[in-house]
């Protein structure tokens, strides 16, 4: 959830890290610091907010050193001050330690560590392992290798999950880092390397890197780096090219990236389904499913496990998965299949959606299933993350890097690769050849579909401006349009916090209906054929009671005057393509009914784009 980046090389250290403290916020904090090797202590500067408050006391110092860590915060153990900033020194100022994660046992080593006469200055549970590998730093004197031993036996003591970047005021030339179960990774640039937990940090310095392991160790030396295991052995370091830009993670003329990537649709789109489809136009080919065909062609059950807006991109393939493939599909909580002793039924296949691939919770799910030795399915954005590392197989959604926290294409690429999964699926168990055809041309006409939706914006800003006042919102769906309700709640009190949540449309009438009245709009998702009039049916009981109603649908639906106040319509789809269409303009009402409240719609309060820890 926080962000490392650390600096080693022939530059002054703090503008690259300030650079990549910056291409870090998206992931969410609330404080950030830096240390700087200085001859032969650390000089620190640490501030609560945001990066450009940390950037301002570094313009005051001026630190000249070629070697740093730096560090975004979100508050996990203890409140956001100074103090619990990172990044930490121990007691007698010999190591510097930025951490990502949670370690676990953290009281019980602060008490040893105190019975040792060692005095805390914060209440995290980073500091105490700060304080640990430099009580092992001091038993080792004299031997060599001595803070990467230090290192390893401090380690050995944790539990939980970390990312950490270590230095040491003994040694210049040196930066080690450790990951279990929160990513990190090297970047490798001429005559310079960083380490960090996320490739954006130092897009446009490096073009390649190498993605730890959990129980691996990075040594950063100013002649080079090695990859070690937990052992002290050499572990195998897999160069990956960083196939970001610049570009791809500025704004540019957008006035955030929440916006952006909202605009960027269509182009994302095209790129998750480019090149997915059989020569002869009938069906989808997924080359992160090949080998498994005879297994997929067996199976009895398929368990979707994901959180937040990656669980919902689920629920919508489940509906597209089970029509098309007549497969029973399951949609778990990641964080609640990881600690279920769920059965074990037949020919199962688990798929783990995550757009980062570093979501924990979903991470441990797909461990947990290949425990159960089930097989294992990714989805996400992530290129050479955890999850694309650890499961069977999968595939890649080819989006670009999505920094809003609030996930917009990363979402509609998840629903998309479900459809050709569900299309791939469905020709293996009886799909004819003219509807698959007909379920791949209505997947490739999408891009175009989203690009008309979007050049009408301001009728969503608008409609947003019309209902921004309100304090209490519905969203109403039925079907594979229910997850899209979900969504676009979530949506709106990730970024406005207005209370917004979303139910099936066919359960007002079962508790919500007692919400309604004139300030508590509903907005409804409404279906093409025949179950687009029993959604106007509920519109109308809503509308009886007094209750706003904006309604999204399909041109070709008629929706009586008295039925809805506002009606904003989409293009008329297949019903594979709708949950998408109607995606859009809930993403742009939730967009610009927070940038009208005056919010940041890309740091939300208390959110992290990416979740690594429980």
């Amino acid at each position: 959830m926080c962000g490392i980046v650390g600096y080693l090389g022939d530059r002054i250290a703090r503008e690259a890290l300030i650079d990549g403290l910056r291409r870090l916020e998206y992931r969410g904090y609330d404080s950030a610091g830096a240390a700087f090797h200085d001859g032969d202590r650390f000089s620190v500067a640490r501030e609560t907010g945001r990066v450009e408050n940390l950037a301002g006391a570094l313009r005051e110092s001026d630190p000249q050193s070629t070697l740093g860590i730096a560090h975004t915060r979100w508050a996990t153990h203890g409140a956001v001050t100074v103090a619990n900033t990172h990044p930490h020194l121990s007691h007698d100022g010999k190591i510097a330690l930025v951490h990502n994660g949670v370690i676990e046992n953290f009281a019980d080593l602060k008490r040893f560590l105190m019975r040792k006469g060692v005095e805390f200055s914060s209440e995290t549970d980073s500091e105490v392992l700060c304080n640990l590998i430099a009580h092992h730093y001091a038993k080792l004197e004299g031997e060599e290798n001595r803070l990467l031993e230090a290192l390893r036996k401090a380690l050995a003591r944790c539990r939980g999950a970390y990312g950490i970047a270590v230095l040491c005021a003994d040694q210049p030339g040196l930066m080690l880092g450790a990951r279990r179960g929160s990513p990190l990774l090297v970047g490798l640039g001429e005559g310079e390397t960083f380490l960090a937990s996320d490739a954006s940090a130092f897009v446009g310095r490096v073009r390649d890197a190498v993605y730890l392991n959990d129980g691996e160790i990075a040594v950063l030396q100013e002649d080079g780096f090695r990859i070690l295991t937990m052992e002290g052995e050499d572990a195998q370091a897999v160069t990956q090219t960083i196939d970001q830009t610049v570009e791809d993670v500025e704004l540019g003329d957008f006035e955030s990236y929440m916006e952006k990537e909202i605009y960027e649709q269509p182009t994302a789109l095209e790129n998750s389904i480019l090149g997915r489809f059989g020569e002869d136009g009938t069906t989808a080919k997924l080359g992160g499913l090949e080998g498994h065909e005879d297994t997929l062609r067996q199976l009895d059950r398929i368990v979707f496990v994901a959180c937040g807006t990656a669980r919902h991109a689920c629920m919508v393939g489940e509906y597209l998965i089970e029509r098309l493939a007549r497969v029973p599909v399951e949609v778990e909580h990641a964080s609640e299949f990881r600690y279920r002793n769920s059965p074990k039924a037949g020919h199962t296949m688990v798929i783990a959606a995550s757009q980062s691939g570093e979501t924990l919770d979903t991470l441990e799910a797909v461990r947990e299933a290949r425990i159960k030795g089930l097989l294992t399915i990714g989805i996400t954005n992530g290129v050479g993350s955890s999850l694309a590392r650890e499961t069977d197989g999968g595939v890649y959604q080819r989006v670009g890097p999505e920094i809003g926290v609030a996930s917009t294409k990363a979402f509609t690429s998840q629903v998309a690769l479900c459809g050709m999964l569900g299309l791939a699926l469905g020709r293996m168990r009886g799909l004819s050849p003219m509807q698959g055809r007909e379920i791949a041309e209505a997947l490739q006409a999408l891009p175009a579909q989203v690009s008309s939706i979007l050049q009408h914006g301001e009728a969503l800003r608008e409609l947003a401006q019309k209902y921004s006042e309100a304090e209490h919102l519905l969203f109403l769906g039925r079907q594979e349009l229910y997850p899209v309700a979900l969504e676009g709640a979530l949506k709106l009190k990730e970024i406005s916090y207005a209370h917004a949540e979303g139910y099936p449309a066919a359960e007002l009438k079962h508790g919500p209906i007692a919400l309604i009245n004139p300030e508590c709009p509903c907005i409804f998702v409404v279906e093409d054929g025949e179950l687009a009039g029993k959604t106007i049916a509920n519109m109308q009981e809503v509308k009886a009671r007094k209750g706003p109603v904006l309604a999204i649908a399909p041109e070709a639906v008629a929706i009586p005057d008295e039925a809805a106040d506002d009606i904003f319509r989409i293009p008329s789809s297949h019903d594979i393509t709708r949950p998408i269409l109607a995606t859009i303009p809930l993403q742009l009402f939730a967009y610009h009914f927070a940038r009208i409240r005056g919010l940041d719609v890309d740091k939300p309060r208390n959110l992290a784009k990416s979740v690594t820890v429980e």
